[in-house]
């Protein structure tokens, strides 16, 4: 491979890489052959791992074309790379790649990884790639690239994550791997995980789909992987691939499997991501394109993502979650967390019972429930040890671990048996009266330096907390639910609010495995206001006459996984009936309230639905409740008026300083509303509209956060 002037230039737009370098030896085989094994390092430990830029690739491209001189020379029988310890490859660094300067050097970096890792299947000889560690991306695609591949029982992870960061496997695994493992198997490993929050595979699974071909423990990996090797290039071992794609599965299933996945994402994710819908035409056209036609289609896709406004947006997302949710805006000196020994949860129902086992799981201390009768009591005791046992059924604890998680939670209708509690979490039902007298009661029985956390969704910490005699023990601690899935807490600071028990908030957040974000308190904080905010919009247009599917699909731009109307059927009518009566209470000026919802909550759906759940239409009595209007909005003035009143909103609450900056609104948005990693969040979309600019004459990101030409 002769590396062009323009490949040089690609060095110099990362002029700070931190280089993998590849380092070359000899290993002596049986038969007097030869095999040259390549180690890629970065000189780093294993926090650091090896990533490919520009100039390790050139690096690595000139070793493969040496060897391939020694190939055809006679002089080795075979070439094998592997990486430093625990790591093979973690891909291309993409903080880099989301600074290419245009679609043109993006098509470069993909032709020159092409041209790269295509190198081990032109050498002359046999490539093997021993797969050592960690291996995402690029590291992926080494090892597809080559001949034959080993793999290490105790690897993290390995994958193909890209589409779920706005671009495809672009190095060759968009046609590789559907013609190593078959269409259904490519498929799951570049679409299906990557979209289930970047799922990627253990050793035994990456040997099952048959993207390794034998895997060895990690006591002796190497020598294994060498000695396996050896006897595959003397011919004692015929390497069979039983998922490899035959004439039949090219004719029969290929393209119907494309079809499935094709309508099975429109129906979870809409059709507003680009990636998903570029690797799945590339894995179509995989069935019948040779490797080098294959290989310049990725390129092309490759270019394009790379330039475009989804994957910058999706590489500012990343870094939000990545990075800025482990330096929380605004935290107090961890110093001050008080250590946590006994909780308390103050009901017993569905979201209680969650609050009680994921404190029991995470803090592995005791754990007490309560209720107003002893009914309630047991019935959550059971709720919880009945999820303890199916976690014992699925094999995610040992039975050990059952018995000791089923030990830890007790129930009471005695507070007093607070009274060692450290920590107190409310989940009660969400009315100022209900949750002031819990806490005034709970205060009775513990001690004064515990916390008092409350689950409200949008009332005030502070006035939750006015009846007390300390209230500046009290901070809101706000889980999404399913509390076990959902990653966000907002934890808000009311003015009486401490640092010690924003300390301790903070510190359980971090132990719970949850990112916290710190807000003021302010109606809905940040999800809900922002939600509010939308579905507020929403009834108001069909309150005024807007049809149901209008409006329905009116926000398809934003990317969300559903309509406002699934979203409201999902978190409850009634609860969305609430907020936004909460939200139009405080802000009468900017949010609507609306008597429609409150009967399409006696309802209790809005959609009609077969015997399924799957949607038919919508409901007919919903649409009698809600018909009167005389003014009907057309989608695009309702998508207009909601991007402003968005864009005015978030401007709103930087100004009164509710979260310290843009970046903790879409972090918030992104793990506690589900929006999508390609729209970068809320601020990013507004930006790039125009709304921002229409709203308050600015944008919240200097430069906007979009593609190139």
């Amino acid at each position: 491979m002769t590396a062009t002037t323009t490949f040089e230039q690609l060095v110099a737009l990362d002029p700070d890489e931190v280089v993998t370098h590849s380092f070359v030896r000899d290993i002596p085989l049986s038969g007097g052959r030869v095999l040259s094994l390549i180690t890629l390092d970065n000189g780093r430990d294993h926090t650091r791992p090896n990533t490919l830029g520009p100039a390790t690739l050139l690096e690595l491209g000139s070793v493969l074309d040496r060897l391939a001189s020694r190939a055809g020379r006679g002089e080795i029988a075979g070439v094998a790379i592997t990486g430093k310890p625990f790591i093979l490859a973690a891909g291309a660094d993409l903080s880099k790649v989301s600074e290419i300067p245009s679609r043109e050097v993006g098509r470069q970096m993909a032709m020159l990884g092409h041209r790269t890792l295509g190198a081990l299947a032109e050498l002359g000889v046999p490539s093997f790639t021993f797969i050592n560690g960690l291996a995402l991306g690029g590291g992926t695609e080494i090892a597809l690239n080559s001949t034959y591949r080993t793999v290490d029982s105790s690897i993290p992870a390995l994958g193909l994550p890209e589409v779920f960061l706005g671009i495809i496997p672009g190095w060759g695994g968009s046609w590789l791997l559907p013609n190593l493992i078959g269409i259904e198997n490519a498929l799951k490993v570049i679409i299906e995980n990557p979209l289930k929050n970047n799922r990627t595979l253990k050793a035994p699974e990456v040997l099952e789909l048959g993207i390794a071909d034998a895997m060895f423990g990690p006591a002796n990996f190497l020598e294994h992987s060498i000695a396996w090797a050896d006897r595959v290039l003397s011919g004692a071992i015929e390497v069979k691939r039983p998922n490899a794609p035959g004439k039949l599965e090219r004719i029969a299933k290929w393209d119907i499997a494309v079809g499935i996945a094709r309508r099975s994402l429109e129906s979870k994710i809409g059709t507003v991501a680009h990636a998903p819908y570029r690797a799945l035409d590339l894995i179509k056209a995989a069935k019948n394109t040779t490797r080098a036609e294959g290989f310049a289609a990725e390129d092309e896709a490759l270019a394009d993502l790379i330039s475009g406004d989804q994957f910058r947006a999706s590489i500012y997302a990343f870094n939000l979650v990545q990075k800025r949710a482990k330096r929380p805006a605004g935290a107090p000196d961890r110093a001050l967390a008080q250590p946590i020994t006994k909780v308390g949860v103050i009901g017993a129902g569905l979201m209680a019972s969650q609050f009680a086992l994921l404190f029991a799981r995470r803090l592995q201390v005791p754990v007490v429930i309560t209720d107003l009768d002893q009914a309630r009591v047991d019935a959550g005791v059971a709720r919880i040890r009945g999820e303890i046992d199916a976690l014992a059924t699925k094999g995610r604890i040992s039975p050990d671990e059952s018995n000791r998680l089923a030990a830890l939670v007790t129930g009471t209708t005695d507070m007093a048996d607070f009274a060692d509690a450290d920590w107190v979490i409310e989940a009660v039902f969400e009315e100022l009266g209900v949750k002031q007298d819990v806490f005034a009661e709970v205060e009775r029985h513990v001690s004064d330096t515990a916390i008092l956390a409350t689950n409200t969704s949008s009332l005030s910490v502070e006035r939750i907390a006015e009846k007390l005699e300390h209230p500046e023990r009290v901070v809101g601690f706000h889980f999404f639910n399913p509390v076990a899935v959902m990653p966000l807490v907002e934890v808000v600071r009311a003015p009486a609010t401490t640092d010690v028990a924003l300390s301790t908030a903070m510190s359980v957040a971090a132990k719970l495995k949850k990112t916290a974000v710190i807000t003021r308190d302010t109606p809905g904080f940040v999800v809900n206001r922002i939600l509010a905010k939308i579905l507020g919009e929403t009834m108001h247009a069909v309150d005024t006459g807007t049809p149901f599917e209008v409006v329905d699909s009116a926000l398809d731009a934003f990317g969300m996984p559903m309509s406002p109307f699934e979203l409201l059927e999902l978190v409850g009518l009634k609860v969305g009936a609430h907020v936004l009566d909460t939200h139009s209470a405080a802000f009468p000026d900017r949010f609507f309230a609306s008597e429609n919802l409150h009967a399409l909550a006696d309802l209790g759906h809005i959609y009609e639905r077969n015997a399924k759940g799957a949607v038919k239409g919508f409901d007919p009595a919903a649409r009698r409740i809600v018909q009167g209007g005389t003014s009907p909005m057309t989608g695009e003035q309702l998508r207009r008026r909601v991007e402003l009143g968005l864009a005015d909103e978030v401007h709103r609450m930087l100004e009164d300083d509710v979260v310290h900056a843009a970046e903790d609104i879409d972090l918030c948005l992104v793990l506690g509303a589900g929006y999508p990693f390609q729209m970068g969040g809320l601020t990013p979309y507004l930006d790039r509209v125009g709304a921002s600019e229409r709203a308050f004459g600015g944008t919240f990101h200097t430069p906007p956060i979009r593609g190139v030409s």
